[in-house]
């Protein structure tokens, strides 16, 4: 079994800090106060920012909000978008998503791009406005085309998925490639994807496992994971020393594809020296994830003693669970254990596939 992950999260960095650096000037904090109080929306604009940083003054958000509400009132776009954030956290004012949309708005339209990402993330989640993904698609094509990563990935997706816009691989790579090059995370995993799927590009190996290793070297699970999957059935150099390196470094950060992958390297000592009691480990851990396969593998080891103390009942159990999970795979082999185990042991095999199935419901997985 091999399944490449595609990351199809909307992200947004615009929700991190305020829009504008507040400057260091000469000017005193009294002298900035001075040109706020007669009006000069730029003094407002950054006296708010003092207030919200701490920086020359003591910190105080609720009078951050009054200044950028002068500025804001005044149309200046950084201020709106501050106000905006403000509201949408419920920071220095009591948390509005439908006074944040307004602000955000009256910053996007004059192209402020922190802004324009934003509310595209407020209409694609439905947050103190209606749900639209067509507003969302517009917003974040305003953003993407001025530059900003963040917004070029979702809109990335959106045509990936076919999200408010009519799908399109061949666009999601174009915005995929816009942000990934700007060294975007989530982007270059995706676009790794592409490639290595045929996903709206021609095919390339070489060229996902590039940006696969970009992710992979930042620790991003699904990366390491789908890196991994490259090097074991090639395409690119097969490499099996290094499929089990990136399984590993995936697996023991809970990655449960991995997990079940490297269960696999060991049981059949592919870059590794074969090891049935490591391949029992790594598949239980995947198992307990509710990772099919896995399960399926583990019953097959109780099932003939391989690496682990022959069990019926614990081998029944998890053929059971896989192929409650979709793993028609797993029916037979139970079929056929149930001829070699007595009427009490399936009993007690199913009543423990049953208690992990609830609890796994009621874990909400």
């Amino acid at each position: 079994m091999r399944k490449l992950i595609l990351i199809t999260l909307f992200l947004s960095l615009s929700m991190v800090g305020y829009s504008t650096e507040s400057e260091q000037s000469s000017d005193s904090i009294v002298e900035l106060t001075k040109a706020a109080e007669k009006g000069d929306a730029d003094a407002q604009t950054q006296l708010g920012l003092h207030f919200a940083k701490g920086e020359g003054v003591e910190k105080n958000l609720e009078k951050a909000v009054l200044w950028w509400t002068k500025a804001a009132e005044q149309g200046d776009a950084g201020a709106q978008n501050n106000l905006g954030r403000c509201y949408s956290l419920g920071k220095g004012v009591n948390q509005n998503p439908e006074k944040a949309v307004f602000w955000y708005t009256m910053a996007a339209e004059q192209g402020f791009v922190k802004a324009q990402k934003t509310l595209g993330l407020h209409f694609a989640k439905g947050e103190g406005v209606e749900k639209n993904l067509e507003k969302a698609v517009l917003w974040w094509n305003k953003a993407a085309e001025q530059g900003d990563a963040a917004a070029q990935y979702n809109l990335g997706l959106c045509y990936a998925k076919g999200l408010g816009v009519e799908k399109d691989l061949e666009k999601a790579v174009f915005w995929y490639t816009k942000a990934a090059e700007q060294e975007f995370t989530e982007a270059q995993h995706n676009l790794g994807f592409c490639y290595a799927s045929g996903a709206g590009v021609e095919k390339d190996l070489e060229k996902a496992v590039f940006w696969y290793t970009k992710t992979a070297e930042q620790g991003v699970v699904l990366s390491q994971t789908n890196l991994g999957l490259c090097y074991l059935f090639g395409g690119v150099k097969q490499d099996l020393e290094k499929a089990v390196l990136w399984f590993t470094k995936a697996a023991e950060q809970g990655g449960a594809m991995a997990q079940y992958y490297l269960g696999f390297c060991y049981a059949y000592g592919k870059g590794v020296e074969k090891n049935l009691e490591k391949a029992v480990f790594w598949y239980t851990k995947a198992a307990e994830q509710g990772f099919a396969k896995a399960q399926e593998n583990l019953g097959e080891s109780y099932a003939e003693g391989l690496g682990v103390p022959q069990d019926y009942v614990l081998a029944h159990k998890w053929f059971n669970i896989a192929s409650s999970l979709g793993d028609d795979s797993s029916t037979d082999p139970r079929k056929e254990l149930e001829a070699r185990m007595t009427p009490d042991q399936i009993a007690e095999a199913q009543k423990l596939a049953r208690e992990w199935l609830a609890n796994r419901k009621e874990k909400g997985e």
